[in-house]
């Protein structure tokens, strides 16, 4: 089966249909929730399930129509639900943020996320790449799945319910998730302004990739305003701009450079390679390979103005075997038919070669052959967040407590994209995001008493 990216943001978005959820009665101004979950996406339902199936009340507020907008969207080129490789090396995909994420990803890594799926009659296989999907490579029959079993364990859902920053301050929070002093919240609704009363509260809003599905960042001030540590959002796993010439730009935009190997080095000056495939844009790079290397790149750029990155054109073969048959006699054939005939470089490859090296360099067979394997583009840009795969930044984790609550707001817990970390894609943050509603929902868990587990998490 083919395993393919996320698509880029286009103005049009479809999303896979799924089953709507009747929009639930307000909650009752004569008592507080007990625990309202504000997001419907992976980490939002991960928390709603974790505490409904410990007997505890939940309202799940979304602004969208319906929940899982995101993840449907993922799914549409097979959804990549976590990777299958060694903990160890899983883990270090997060970086910096290795030492907050891992004890989450302990308590969920991707063999309990595949026992889950399971648990909703969804089996899983690992695609050739080590990443895993489900049968049939698609999200909806997963998510159907999910949401019948929230439904019959009595989560209330409430669409189009945008929130729009309220929460008790002040003293209040102090008080926060005691009965006698609830949390309140506000909601622009299709009904009007509603205000929300519970004893917690989980945040899953996302970042600030994909608005148009509900991840606008829009809850950054909101919760700097409370005396939260955010972190800017910016752009993971992204394209970038390079300003190619129109003619270039014109004639290969959209085509794939495949079998390439790409060179970044780091802030350390250690050389970071990776070999695969990305495609041309109008405007620079994206895809796959430059996402393995996006955070480099990004940050090169936001310290210095620009970034490097070396892109061997032909990495199956050596310097040497591309001096070779650069220098071979080409008779009265010409250097583009010479290069196809002799490694087989055409097209946008050759097009590359072509907008970088000047018609003098082109004609010096070693500085030809030189570029061939190392080929220089400079990157001025990362492409807005708003087009990203994904987003870095957000809630940082020395401004949470224990079970991921907030230290400036007792009784609101974070969860999922909106905490401060990032990975390459590969299914990482999905199942990061879900392990994160699991330990937002446990930290909630610690003023009830326990209860049955959630089946696949133990």
């Amino acid at each position: 089966m083919n395993e393919a990216p996320l698509p880029p943001v286009t103005p049009s978005i479809s999303v896979p249909a799924v089953p709507s959820i009747s929009p639930a009665p307000a909650v009752p101004a004569s008592g507080p929730a007990p625990v309202v979950v504000v997001g419907g996406g992976p980490a939002g339902l991960m928390a709603a399930e974790v505490l409904s199936a410990a007997g505890v009340p939940v309202h799940l507020y979304d602004a969208m129509p319906s929940v899982g907008r995101k993840f449907l969207l993922a799914g549409r080129g097979g959804l990549n639900l976590t990777h299958s490789e060694a903990f160890e090396d899983f883990a270090g995909r997060f970086g910096e943020r290795r030492a907050d994420v891992e004890p989450m990803l302990r308590d969920f890594d991707p063999d309990a996320l595949r026992a889950w799926a399971a648990g909703l009659g969804v089996e899983t296989f690992v695609g050739s790449s080590g990443r895993v999907f489900p049968v049939g490579m698609k999200a909806a029959p997963l998510l159907r799945a999910w949401l019948h079993r929230l439904r019959a364990a009595g989560v209330q859902f409430h669409m189009r319910h945008r929130w729009t920053g309220g929460l008790r301050t002040g003293a209040d929070a102090a008080l926060a998730g005691s009965a006698t002093a609830p949390l309140r919240l506000d909601f622009d609704a299709p009904q009007g302004p509603v205000r929300v009363e519970a004893r917690a509260v989980v945040l899953a809003l996302g970042g600030a990739s994909w608005p148009r599905l509900g991840s606008d960042g829009a809850w950054v001030p909101w919760l700097r305003g409370e005396g939260v540590g955010v972190e800017p959002l910016v752009p993971a796993n992204c394209g970038f701009d390079i300003g190619w010439s129109e003619h270039f730009s014109g004639r290969f935009a959209g085509q794939p450079l495949k079998s390439v190997a790409i060179e970044v080095a780091d802030a350390r000056g250690r050389t970071l390679r990776r070999k695969g495939e990305f495609v041309v844009t109008a405007t620079g790079i994206e895809g796959s390979l430059v996402y393995a290397v996006s955070a480099l790149l990004r940050d090169a750029i936001a310290a210095d103005g620009h970034a490097r990155l070396m892109l061997d054109l032909l990495p199956d073969r050596s310097a040497e075997q591309v001096r070779a048959a650069v220098l071979h006699p080409r008779g009265s054939r010409s250097l583009a038919s010479h290069l196809k005939s002799r490694l087989g470089l055409e097209g946008v490859k050759a097009g590359l070669l072509h907008e970088v090296l000047p018609r003098e360099a082109m004609l010096d067979p070693a500085r030809l052959a030189a570029t061939i394997k190392a080929l220089p583009l400079r990157l001025t840009a990362a492409r807005p967040v708003a087009e990203a795969i994904s987003s870095a930044g957000g809630v940082r984790f020395d401004a949470l407590a224990d079970g991921l609550q907030a230290a400036a707001l007792p009784g609101v817990f974070c969860a999922g994209e909106m905490l401060d970390w990032e990975a390459p894609t590969g299914g990482y943050l999905l199942n990061a995001s879900m392990a994160s509603g699991l330990a937002a929902a446990r930290g909630v868990l610690r003023g009830w008493a326990p209860g049955p587990s959630v089946p696949g998490v133990e």
